[in-house]
């Protein structure tokens, strides 16, 4: 069945060519051939605002993509639709979620969106961005049910929301305005995975609506991982009342979904720290292959109470996510606006990925792990038994499994607001209440295994013997815990972080200038428990246990990793102020002048725990400022928008303090950074061709490092200097076609500005045809190009052996869809 449906579709994109050719003829008159341009509709802002405002009114920097926006630039994840947004740097390397994403030069000391808020309907996914292995897309999805994503970088995000002073990105959903609906069918054509898309809404009655939508997929994924590494789906629904005045809503989703997650992989670089050449191992792609194998699917391993598991490592990214919501606006008393959002999300499910440690040849790694004469033989697969080649490359893996037990969060925004006529003109007032409850709790259950390196999905493990005979591995397993980490991370906690908002805002709108100011003033707690044996105090990690039950203790039985009984508590407040004063300057119509300056701030939360700043025997702070890092920002610019064109510069400063721990390298950070950068971004239309386009210059630094003085002065990890995007299309009515341009310039692996990620320009193109009414067929290829685009890797410098770990963008992905309107 999968094949028949494949080959459909590929038929249709095949006669797609045709069909073109055929009504080209007819699209020609049905479609206006004049250059003449209309004016697009004032855009209006409702994301980290106080109330909905004209674009050219506001003074914050805001952009926005449509559905058919993110259509064209043939995204396989939320991540990659955030690459088309100006100023926002993400990683898209790491499957359809745990992508690194920062915005303007605000740094990513560790992993995920720490100063940047991704947002459903205007409350967050998750309360903070960056929980360690939670990252907040994780647990969001984009399917037919999106309306528009809008960002707005900096400004007003630091008085708005908590915990986003870098900005907001926010998915916003359809909710039944225009009738009607489609359904999608979507087929690999290069690689296995199959997709059905559907949503349908419009009004039940004069006064009520509603919209429902969703999707479910299967298959490999873009990279080839030896089996359906790719399952699930999402449903939402939302119902709307309106009455006069406003509107109340409810709404729910529904996500369970299993989506594997791409950590770094071996590449072999050549040539010097500034200008390598990063090449393929042999037998293993950088970007489409993967670590994960048909033949490494079990995790033997213990749980949270310390009780033996089997756990399914296929189960990769998988988010589970039962969310119940509230939108309401409506008016009270003498002209007093109210607004008020509320959602309850129950968030549970797993990460799980292998992370290599080292790789190197199997007689290096043999050698290093058992000495001379040590042996090597595959574990499993179709050569288990035989002698493992020295010559061939082996990965000491770490698996990084993480069951999560709660990310449960709840939320409610509350705000008024009203208008007042004064002399000096119309004056806005709002205030509210922010409040919200975000639970963390998880196990890391890591163990150590060693892997064979090879594409296809067909890496068998690999099992190692001493020279006197003695086995060092069981099944290809070297330890039941982190051994290659020095048997570090064996973890549980369960903490509730209070976040609690109160902010008011006051706009004056005079003739053509426009001024605002805003408050807020975040005040928290974080009360728990962890347990680990990285906590110390006498706690015991490593045990001896019979994990096979056959009587005998091998040598990785000696090393079962154990959560100590003992617990620590987590027992501390935070507090701190944001405020933000911008001007807003309409020169004419169609152009206007802004500035704007803000201090936001961002609570510290699960990556704390464990480190120096907060004391295991009372759970408060050892260093009262742990719990914050301050944001300070500047910024100004023109916005230009004239029938067909569309202009917008910022300028921005940035001064950013940091506080993290990174688990991969078990390294913690304290340090400021500093930067400064221009926000170009435009769009032009004429007739049936259209372009858009963004790019961002940024100069960041480092200015001061408390635990490592030497990378002072150094352009922070990861961290290019120019990020660009360039959508141009030609929409003849009848069919389209166009290319989704993503680029950007290099950067370094690491703080201390040796080795450097190379540039990279990634090529999205789609072309789609309307042969008859409400039907249409699409062609659409991701990283058409098959480029090499690295946004990662854990290596400061070229090693002797040569081989790196990093995150490539996926290669060449094509698919090929069906999609009727009803």
């Amino acid at each position: 069945m999968k094949r028949q449906f494949q080959a459909v579709l590929l038929t249709s994109a095949l006669l797609t060519p045709a069909i073109l050719f055929a009504a080209d003829a007819q699209a020609q008159d049905q479609a206006a051939a004049s250059t003449e341009t209309v004016a697009p509709v004032d855009e209006i802002v409702v994301t980290a605002v106080a109330r909905g405002q004209n674009r050219l009114n506001s003074s914050v920097t805001v952009s926005s993509l449509s559905s058919d926006d993110i259509a064209k630039s043939a995204p396989r994840s939320v991540a990659e639709i955030f690459r088309n947004l100006p100023g926002i740097r993400s990683e898209s390397s790491g499957g359809e979620g745990n992508a690194n994403i920062s915005v303007r030069g605000l740094p990513v000391a560790s992993g995920g969106a720490k100063f940047l808020q991704l947002q459903e309907d205007g409350l967050p996914v998750l309360e903070f961005g960056d929980i360690t292995f939670g990252n907040a897309d994780i647990f969001l999805r984009s399917d037919f049910n999106v309306g528009r994503v809008e960002s707005v970088r900096g400004g007003s995000a630091s008085t708005f929301a908590s915990n986003a002073p870098g900005g907001v990105i926010n998915m916003i959903s359809k909710t039944g305005e225009q009738e009607g609906g489609a359904i999608q069918a979507t087929a690999g054509i290069d690689y296995q995975e199959y997709r059905l898309d559907f949503d349908y809404g419009g009004r039940i009655g004069d006064s009520l609506r509603y919209h429902v939508g969703g999707f479910y997929r299967q298959g490999e994924g873009p990279r080839k991982a030896g089996y359906d590494a790719n399952k699930g789906g999402q449903i939402k629904a939302n119902i709307t009342k309106e009455f006069a005045g406003g509107y109340v809503r409810l709404y729910g989703k529904y996500l369970d979904d299993r989506a594997i997650g791409y950590l770094p992989n071996p590449v072999l670089v050549t040539g010097s720290n500034a200008n390598p050449d990063y090449q393929n191992l042999p037998g293993f792609s950088i970007n489409g292959d993967t670590l994960h194998s048909r033949y490494f699917r079990d995790n033997v391993t213990l749980d949270g109470s310390n009780n033996q598991v089997t756990r399914d490592i296929r189960d990769g990214q998988h988010p589970v996510v039962y969310a119940v919501g509230l939108e309401s606006q409506f008016e009270v008393g003498d002209g007093w606006n109210v607004t008020e959002r509320f959602r309850y999300s129950d968030v549970s499910g797993g990460f799980t990925s292998p992370f290599p440690s080292a790789v190197d040849t199997g007689s290096s790694i043999a050698t290093a792990l058992g000495g001379a004469g040590s042996t090597l033989t595959y574990a499993n697969g179709p050569k288990a038994g035989q002698a493992f080649n020295g010559n061939n490359y082996l990965a000491q893996i770490v698996l990084f499994d993480v069951k999560i037990n709660s990310l449960n969060n709840i939320t409610n925004d509350l705000r008024v607001s009203r208008d007042f006529d004064t002399s000096m003109g119309k004056l806005t007032a709002t205030a509210g209440f922010y409040k919200s409850r975000q639970t963390i709790a998880t196990d890391w259950l890591w163990t150590s295994h060693l892997l064979e390196v090879t594409g296809g999905g067909n890496a068998a493990l690999v099992n190692l013997t001493n020279a006197t005979g003695q086995a060092l591995t069981q099944n290809g397993t070297y330890g039941y815990g982190a051994t290659f980490f020095g048997n570090c991370c064996r973890r549980s906690y369960d903490v509730d972080y209070n976040t609690n908002a109160p902010f008011a805002s006051l706009s004056l709108a005079t003739g053509a200038l426009t001024l605002d100011g805003s408050l807020r003033y975040d005040f928290g707690s974080a009360k728990g428990t962890i347990a680990g044996a990285d906590l110390g105090g006498g706690r015991i990690g490593v045990i001896t246990r019979d994990m096979n039950g056959n009587g005998v203790i091998s040598t990785p039985e000696t090393q079962v990793s154990v959560i100590p009984t003992a617990t620590a508590p987590v027992d501390y407040n935070y507090e701190y102020l944001s405020y933000s004063f911008g001007a807003n300057y309409r020169l004419a119509d169609d152009v206007a002048l802004f500035a704007r300056y803000s201090r936001g701030a961002r609570a510290n939360a699960d990556r704390l725990l464990f480190g120096p700043a907060v004391s295991i025997t009372t759970g408060k702070l050892t260093d009262s400022g742990a719990a914050v890092d301050y944001v300070k920002q500047l910024e100004g610019g023109v916005k230009y928008r004239n029938g067909g064109l569309t202009l917008n510069a910022t300028a921005f400063h940035a001064k950013t303090e940091e506080q993290n721990f990174e688990a991969t390298t078990q390294t913690f950070f304290n340090r400021n950074y500093r930067a400064y950068g221009l926000e170009l971004e435009g769009g032009y239309r004429t007739g049936r061709f259209s372009i858009t386009a963004g790019g961002t210059y940024t100069d960041a630094k480092i200015v001061s490092d408390v635990l490592n003085p030497a990378v002072v002065g150094n352009r922070p990890r990861r961290q290019a200097k120019f990020l660009y995007q360039v959508t141009p299309q030609y929409d003849a009515g009848i069919f389209s076609i166009g290319a989704n341009v993503i680029g950007t310039s290099s950067s370094f692996t690491q703080d201390s500005n040796q080795l450097k990620l190379p540039g990279y320009t990634q090529v999205n193109a789609f072309l789609t045809a309307k042969p008859i009414d409400r039907i249409t067929l699409s062609l659409n290829a991701n990283n058409l190009f098959d480029v090499k685009g690295f946004t990662e890797a854990e290596d400061a410098a070229i090693p002797a052996n040569g081989i790196v770990r990093a995150r490539s963008i996926n290669g060449r992905t094509i698919s090929a869809s069906v999609r009727f309107d009803f």
